[in-house]
């Protein structure tokens, strides 16, 4: 192995433009994921119903759904780094909202709607910016370790995000809100102090243009694979949404126990990230891909059967290792088959496949739950994610086949 395939942990690290974007997306991503669960449980005691907990993640999906192909756009034409300190400032403001909405105890269903809605539109400008600006801040041959690394970054703040909203929470709901707000504030900082030459896309502000990132993916059929390919599985076998269900009525546990299961996911993918940090996936790329999406489907079968919190963590801790061998593979081929000039609308097209799996999913399962039972909800999810992951063999073939991460140039 040569250097140039094999860069060290220590020369990632020395590029502190990246740095300060990591830090900053810890920051945010503690604090969005801190906010979601105090809202989830707020949700499930004004209402104690599947399908509201369901109507958060349809509130947050169509507004995404909307405005995300434009933003890939604006991510392209404007400077990134202003694009993600904005998101950021907004969900400060959202967050004191928060606070208010707690303290004067006006808090009710429709303003959590609301506040679903405001997220999804701040999502669908900030991950395609946290996504196009990391190749802007580190050489292609750092790319899949910065890819890891911030996936390493994510679950850690994953983890420590719903267990310490839930013990918050616990204490006093505006204690969440007010350390969200802090915490905002800090990314909102570490991101306006980041520095990278903006170059800005020459592209016409029209439809075409939008559309481009679309064209791109669509005729790119490993790209579009393994993005369809992580769409259905967590559309399919997410269980998010049920977490305040299985909690309360069937693992008979409180808030700080809903923050435990939503962070088992997490500490399953931290693990898998340090493991992908230190050791990238090099060869048969598109099997361990779908080999992971199986996983990911038995591991939440088995999540929806257990009647114990420890088997109940186990499994999503499988789960979550599993999706971060698809969140990688997914997101370093997209970094390294798309153009620089077009990474904001690719990256939003991936959003929108992202948002449809994370929060339409989550309609998904409170839409089923209510039919069939969250059990019932989660099996079916499950048992579906694993025959998602067989039919890709047949119906993405070059994904299936794909070796190495870098596709060899012809010759």
């Amino acid at each position: 192995m040569n250097a140039i395939e094999q860069p060290s942990l220590r020369d990632l690290l020395s590029h502190k433009p990246f740095l300060r974007f990591w830090l900053a997306r810890l920051a945010g991503i503690l604090a969005n994921q801190m906010i979601m669960v105090a809202l989830a449980w707020h949700m499930y005691e004004i209402t104690g119903s599947a399908w509201d907990l369901g109507l958060v993640g349809l509130f947050q999906f169509v507004p995404a759904l909307i405005l995300t192909l434009p933003a890939g756009h604006i991510v392209d034409k404007f400077h990134k780094v202003h694009i993600y300190a904005s998101c950021m400032l907004i969900q400060v403001l959202v967050a004191c909202l928060l606070v208010w909405g707690t303290y004067t105890d006006s808090v009710t269903r429709e303003l959590v709607l609301f506040i679903s809605a405001v997220f999804g539109m701040v999502r669908s400008f900030q991950m395609p910016t946290q996504q196009a600006l990391t190749p802007h801040l580190v050489p292609s041959n750092l790319l899949q370790r910065a890819v890891a690394l911030s996936s390493t970054g994510v679950q850690t703040a994953v983890i420590g995000g719903p267990a310490l909203g839930g013990i918050l929470y616990a204490l006093h709901v505006n204690a969440v809100y007010v350390i969200c707000a802090v915490f905002f504030t800090l990314a909102f900082f570490l991101a306006a102090s980041v520095r990278y030459e903006h170059k800005p896309s020459n592209a016409a502000a029209d439809l075409k243009s939008v559309l481009a990132g679309a064209h791109f993916v669509w005729h790119h059929k490993v790209l579009l694979g393994a993005i369809a390919l992580d769409l259905f599985a967590v559309l399919l076998g997410g269980v998010t949404a049920l977490l305040p269900i299985y909690a309360k009525d069937i693992l008979h546990t409180g808030p700080e126990g809903l923050g435990i299961l939503r962070s088992s996911p997490a500490v399953g993918a931290l693990l898998m990230a340090v493991v992908l940090t230190q050791w990238p996936i090099e060869r048969r790329v598109g099997r361990w891909l779908l080999i992971a999406v199986a996983v990911f489907g038995a591991a939440n079968f088995v999540f929806g059967i257990s009647t114990h919190i420890a088997l109940s963590m186990a499994a999503l801790m499988v789960a979550g290792a599993a999706d971060n061998v698809s969140v990688v593979t997914r997101l370093t081929l997209m970094q390294l088959e798309t153009p620089n000039d077009m990474r904001g609308r690719v990256a939003a097209v991936n959003s929108i496949f992202i948002g449809a799996s994370n929060q339409l999913g989550e309609f998904e399962s409170g839409t089923t739950a209510a039919m069939w039972g969250p059990v019932g909800s989660v099996v079916f999810g499950g048992l579906a994610t694993i025959g998602v992951a067989v039919a890709a063999i047949k119906i993405f073939p070059d994904l299936a086949q794909r070796d190495k991460m870098l596709a060899p140039k012809p010759t």
